[in-house]
């Protein structure tokens, strides 16, 4: 199989000869292999693993997202994934990377906050006036 992961901003990981794939869908954990059934499937945050041709295992750990299987290619768009051969780093990844985020996120989110009560008191001395 094909595997593809693309993230908003360009493609995550583009590779050939994949054997099986684990993803944790909305419905519980799922294997994808050659030969399954076409499918598209709603991703929560997790851990995907994937075998390449030569029995290695690789993880990927993905925010929520969407996979399509489609014939022999699979297509995984996501808004964050970071890579990792080891378990125990990839975690303390992802938990740093993600920390970073929600406060990154926490912030953006009070500016807009202030700029909505900004925009409506404007708009509230207008009709006053």
């Amino acid at each position: 199989m094909d595997l593809h992961i693309l993230l908003p901003f360009k493609i995550f990981l583009k590779i050939s000869g994949v054997r099986r794939i684990v993803v944790d869908t909305n419905a519980g954990s799922y294997g994808f292999l050659p030969n399954r059934l076409d499918c598209v499937a709603a991703l929560v945050p997790g851990i995907l693993i994937y075998e390449t041709k030569e029995g290695e295992e690789h993880f990927v750990a993905m925010d929520e997202g969407i996979l399509t299987k489609r014939e022999g290619f699979v297509e995984i768009s996501v808004r964050n994934a970071i890579a990792g051969a080891n378990l125990g780093k990839l975690r303390d990844a992802v938990e740093s990377e993600f920390v970073n985020l929600d406060e990154e996120e926490r912030d953006v989110r009070k500016a807009v906050a202030k700029l909505e009560s900004e925009f409506i008191h404007g708009i509230k001395k207008l009709h006053q006036s």
